[in-house]
């Protein structure tokens, strides 16, 4: 296929553009690259004098470099000198700088004392370790000694200034005497103020960490347990200002640092109310002198007043002071564990307390011995007051265990030791007033004539029911003698283990029973003995009759009742069974004039017929016998008393009963019979006046 001569020329014009540009590009490329070369060429030139210019410089610096270098090592050598020798000078001028601050003191401004004492100890060390024998290190020894002196002055009169006894009123808010309060709010006790105790804080750590002295751990201890004590004594001493001038104990504080927040109710402390027991002896006695009904017929006792009065007051104090000196040990250990080393504060705590606590166990084993001296006065009422000391001590043995830990055993068995004597000493009360309730005498002028309650009954009742509120005190004390065997009482593996004090409450409460029965039975038989005394039956049988009743209402009144039931479920009846038989003891009496109205031996005779001489003197003997036995009778047995108004309401209507109908009888039988002519003489007394006779009888105000 033949292609036109016109495209053809047409391409090969266009072909030849094209090479004529290519053409004119590669001239450019070339062109450009004889320029680079020639640039290259000259940059080459240039960096090759340059690095000739470099060389030649370094050749002439780097002798002036070195030689600088040198002069700047030469510069700092001086200086460095310069510096040590000014500080070596310093240590020369230490004593005379420091001079005044260590004469002054560091009072108001510790902390610039302590910077000072800092540069008097490194000259010290510096002296001791390049020049020891110089006369400066003496000089700065005696400086630094001096400066520790006056450290241990500081925190001798800071403590000394501050430490203040704690105010009797913030001590009873403390241990949380208001039990009225719902909601009880802890009370903190603030012994200094936070900036004096921040100062002692550091004095005793500088002592201990620079001073290697411990003197001063004494001197806290000595301090603080002065305080401590003085604390105590001041409640001591509160109790008895306010007991006496108006008989308020306690007053709640009006400014004290309490937690914002309120804490949840405590439980309430048993706290012992002043005259608990002397108050209970007063009203017993009183009910015991007035009879169970108000009238006089009872043993002749007076209330205790005045000296018990004061015992009351102690006793109080006492439990109040355990308390408080449980509280304040405890705050006593939080503020020394701020000041004294962690190692040595068990023992410093112990010295601490050892003199407050040292004095409470005095005075408790003082009170001992006062129970132990009224034991051999037979004096057994007098040993109750340790009932509620012993009660409040046990109570409060947990936290004196827990604020106690840690101190030496000699401290810790100091409570124990105590508590185990007044155990010793209570269940030696308790069962030598056993036997001298079985072994009063009879003596015929102690005996009331009148025939009413004996005072060795209601000192007994008044007794046993003043262990009612100390019933597990009682029976802790009775298990802690091991008195089971005693009182026949096995031993359930359950209800004991090694100590005395893990008997159980059963236990101790069934032994409390016993002993309670047998303190009523030994009762019984010395009355029993005693009623022998009286010559009249009839009234041996009214003296019983009053003590059973007034025993069977006593313990029905309190709740002794329930205690005795504990190992005697028949004790009311058995009383009451007792009473019967001696009312009817009492209304045999009475057989001596109603066996002159009886049928027996009367004449047998037909109405309307004359009598004999010899029957109309039987009946005469008859109405004189009734009148003249009625008449000994009344005269003698209104003088008796019985002073429970139920009681001898009781046996004046039954006996009223008995000698009207059979007078009443009497009268109808010999109505229309003519016996004498005199018959006033002989029937003196209606029916109604007899019923009135005996109504008079157990007056002894008629």
């Amino acid at each position: 296929m033949m292609i036109p001569t016109e495209d053809a020329s047409a391409r090969k014009r266009v072909i030849e553009e094209k090479l004529k540009q290519e053409q004119e590009t590669l001239a450019f490329i070339r062109e450009n690259l004889e320029k680079s070369d020639q640039l290259t060429k000259g940059m080459v030139s240039i960096l090759s004098s340059f690095e000739s210019r470099l060389m030649q410089l370094e050749n002439s610096i780097i002798p002036v470099h070195k030689q600088t270098e040198n002069l700047q090592r030469l510069q700092e050598n001086v200086d460095k000198t310069l510096s040590c020798m000014d500080h070596v000078i310093s240590y020369y001028h230490v004593a005379k700088d420091t001079d005044k601050i260590i004469r002054e003191g560091p009072t108001g401004r510790l902390d610039e004392y302590l910077a000072c004492i800092a540069k008097i100890q490194k000259a010290v060390e510096y002296f001791q370790d390049n020049n020891p024998d110089s006369p400066e290190l003496n000089l700065v020894k005696a400086r630094f000694e001096k400066g520790k002196e006056s450290l241990e002055t500081e925190f001798r009169g800071l403590l000394t200034r501050y430490s203040k006894p704690v105010p009797p009123i913030l001590i009873l808010d403390a241990i949380g005497v208001d039990d009225e309060l719902e909601v009880q709010e802890e009370v903190t006790l603030e012994h200094l103020p936070e900036a004096v105790l921040q100062d002692i804080i550091i004095i005793s750590g500088w002592l201990v960490e620079y001073g290697r002295n411990q003197d001063f751990m004494n001197v806290y201890f000595q301090i603080r347990s002065s305080q401590l004590d003085r604390s105590i004594k001041g409640l001591k001493e509160h109790f008895r200002k306010s007991s006496a001038s108006s008989g308020i104990l306690y007053s709640p504080a009006v400014q004290t640092k309490r937690k914002d927040t309120p804490t949840k109710k405590a439980p309430k402390r048993p706290v012992y109310i002043p005259g608990t027991i002397r108050k209970a002896q007063n009203l017993l006695k009183q009910y015991s002198q007035h009879g169970l009904d108000g009238k006089k017929g009872g043993a002749n006792l007076t209330p205790l007043e005045g000296k018990d009065d004061v015992l009351d007051i102690e006793i109080d104090s006492y439990i109040h002071c355990i308390s408080a000196f449980v509280k304040l040990a405890q705050s006593e250990y939080v503020l020394l564990a701020e000041i004294i080393p962690e190692h040595h504060q068990k023992k410093t705590f112990d010295s601490l307390i050892q003199e407050a606590l040292d004095n409470l166990m005095l005075e408790g084993d003082n009170i001992v011995s006062a129970a132990r001296r009224a034991i051999l006065r037979h004096d057994y009422s007098a040993v109750l007051t340790i009932f509620p000391i012993l009660r409040h001590l046990k109570q409060t043995k947990p936290d004196f265990d827990t604020t106690l830990q840690g101190t030496a055993a000699s401290t810790k068995n100091k409570l124990p030791t105590l508590i185990t004597s007044m155990e010793t000493i209570g269940a030696k009360a308790l069962e030598e007033f056993a036997d001298s309730i079985k072994n009063d005498p009879d003596k015929e002028y102690n005996m009331p004539k009148d025939g009413t309650v004996h005072e060795l009954t209601s000192n007994a009742i008044l007794f046993l029911q003043q262990l009612l509120d100390f019933q597990e005190t009682a029976g802790a004390m009775l298990a802690s003698q091991v008195l089971g065997d005693t009182y026949n009482i096995p031993l359930d593996p359950r209800e004991t283990s090694s100590s005395a004090s893990s008997y159980s409450s059963e236990f101790s409460r069934r032994l409390l029973s016993t002993y309670i029965c047998k303190v009523l039975g030994n009762l019984q038989l010395n009355l029993l003995s005693k009623s022998k005394v009286y010559e009249d039956q009839a009234l041996s049988a009214i003296f019983l009759h009053n003590n059973y009743n007034y025993i069977l209402k006593s313990l029905e009144k309190s709740e002794l009742i329930q205690l005795v039931a504990v190992t005697n479920k028949k004790v009311e009846s058995s009383y009451r069974e007792l009473i019967q038989q001696q009312i009817q003891v009492y209304q045999h009496s009475w057989y001596k004039v109603t066996e002159h109205i009886t049928d027996r031996n009367m004449p047998t005779f037909q109405p309307g017929t004359k009598l004999k001489d010899k029957e109309r003197q039987v009946i005469k003997d008859k109405f004189k016998g009734f009148n003249d036995g009625l008449e000994e009778l009344c005269k003698i047995q209104k003088g008796w008393a019985i002073p429970d108004k139920e009681q001898r309401d009781f046996i004046r209507q039954a006996q009223k009963r008995v000698v009207s109908e059979a007078y009443r009888a009497f009268l109808h039988r010999y109505a229309n019979i003519s016996f004498t002519k005199n018959p006033e003489k002989y029937h003196k007394y209606r029916a109604e006046n007899v019923e009135d006779m005996i109504e008079r009888l157990f007056d002894t105000s008629a």
